[in-house]
Parts: structure tokens; C-alpha cells; sequence
């Protein structure tokens, strides 16, 4: 990881640069480096890069869902003391930027939402009932992407490791079929805050349609598409990702 981990108080998080906060939200199975490309780009660009550690394994059961995960945020933004904020989540993360923008709207400047869930995802939490077969692993984490070589050895490792870990196995299925309680169809049309989507053409997990969901849903969202790309759009294509988002962000005035 390019960057170093800060820990203050209950939070752990990667901070870069100085200016208006984007904040960084991981989905189910990603790491914090996945946005290596994003922080090094923006927090040269006169944004304050923050991505906190989602405290998706460290949550009590119950307390294991969507909605507490945007509360959760919300208390890391008053932590931080930022005003307004602009949130980018990819696939769990998009699901947790958009409910807590449903919660929380006057804290949000912008969204940015990239391979999100909160309207269907194809077997988010699923399919790990030969969990101890790397190869299965392996596959599934391929699956993600376009390029399968963009699932390196580390990646398909850490994704083996949580679905093998019997208390993270549980809390990875407890959120899947939260993500499905929290649909968001009924409330996007009142979410008001300035939407970039950015889809990737060959997403298998949220499907294109889905993108074109969010679009017709949110009152001002604008999709941009990315060719040959899964469903890690700043992973498999930073450039690209990152050339759409500045794009739109300047167009914007943010």
C-alpha cells in the first residue's frame, strides 16, 4: 500500500492531500489499496483523500448491516469534522454512500457510485459452499474482473482467508442479505445530491442495467461507461476512471 494507515480513537483510515474531503468507501472483499490510483491522483489535485476502515467484520451480528455501516460513517465524518464531503463507493461501499446520503443529506456534497449494490447484485454473499477449494476461490474472485490477471495472488489469498474465517464467513453473509433488505429503488428519486456513475461494460456482479437503474432513479446522475471492464472500474482502468471523475468534478465546480 502506497499509503500508511492512521489509527486515532476507533478509527483506522489513509489520508491524503489537502482540500474538499473525498471519502473513499471499500466494498465486501476490497482493500484499501484498491484505490491506490484514486488517492495518488485527487490528493495532488487539491482534494483531502480519506478512506476509513470499514468495520465490516467488528460490528456485533446484529448491527452488521447497511444502515448501521452509514451511521458508522457519519460518526467518522463528525470525528473528522469535515462539513461537507464528497462520497465515492465501489460496490458495498456505493450502498453505504447512498443510504447514509438518505440519512444524512446535508453532509454530502457529491456521490460518486461505481459497481454499487442497493438495487440488485448477482450473489454478493453467495456461492462459498466450496469455500476450501482455492481454485473455486480463485475463479470467483477472476469472475470479478474483465482481465482475470487483474486477481493477483494477494487478492484471491485475502479473499480465501475471509470466507475460511468462520466469524467473517457469517458477518459477509449477514451483510449480502442486508444489502438486499436496503434496496433503495423507492429512495433514490429523493436522493438530490450530484451523481457520477461510472459502470463498467462487463460488470458480473451489478449488471449494466443496473447502472442505467441508478441513472433513470437519481434525480441528477450522469453515467459514464467503461469498455472491457468488470465490476472495479478504479482497479481495472485507473486512468480512465480517474480522467471521467476529474472531468466530472470539474464540470460540476467541485
Amino acid at each position: 500500500m502506497a499509503h500508511s494507515l492512521k489509527k486515532e480513537k476507533k478509527y483506522s483510515y489513509i489520508e491524503a492531500g489537502e482540500g474538499t474531503p473525498i471519502i473513499v468507501l471499500h466494498g465486501l472483499m476490497g482493500g484499501l489499496s484498491n484505490f491506490d490510483a484514486v488517492t495518488n491522483h485527487f490528493s495532488k489535485k487539491g482534494y483531502k483523500v480519506v478512506i476509513p476502515e470499514l468495520p465490516l467484520y467488528n460490528m456485533p451480528l446484529i448491527k452488521t448491516t447497511v444502515k448501521h455501516f452509514a451511521k458508522y460513517l457519519h460518526d467518522f465524518i463528525k470525528f473528522k469534522e469535515f462539513k461537507e464531503v464528497i462520497l465515492l463507493g465501489n460496490s458495498l461501499g456505493g450502498h453505504i454512500g447512498l443510504y447514509h446520503t438518505k440519512l444524512f443529506p446535508e453532509s454530502v456534497k457529491a456521490l460518486i457510485i461505481t459497481g454499487s449494490s442497493g438495487l440488485y447484485e448477482n450473489a454478493m454473499g453467495g456461492g462459498y459452499t466450496k469455500r476450501r477449494d482455492y481454485e473455486v476461490i480463485k475463479k470467483k474472485a477472476q469472475d470479478v474482473f474483465y482481465d482475470p490477471a487483474v486477481a493477483t495472488k494477494d487478492i484471491v489469498d485475502e479473499v480465501y482467508e475471509t470466507v475460511n474465517d468462520r466469524n467473517k464467513l457469517l458477518k459477509t453473509l449477514a451483510i449480502a442479505k442486508s444489502a438486499i433488505r436496503h434496496n433503495m429503488s423507492k429512495d433514490l428519486p429523493n436522493i438530490a445530491a450530484p451523481t457520477c456513475i461510472i459502470w463498467g461494460k462487463n460488470d458480473g456482479v451489478t449488471p449494466p442495467e443496473v447502472a442505467v437503474e441508478f441513472n433513470e432513479l437519481l434525480p441528477d446522475s450522469e453515467l459514464y461507461w467503461i469498455d472491457k471492464c468488470g465490476h472495479a472500474a478504479m482497479m481495472e482502468h485507473p486512468e480512465e476512471f480517474n480522467k471521467i471523475l476529474d472531468s466530472w468534478l470539474q464540470k460540476r465546480g467541485f
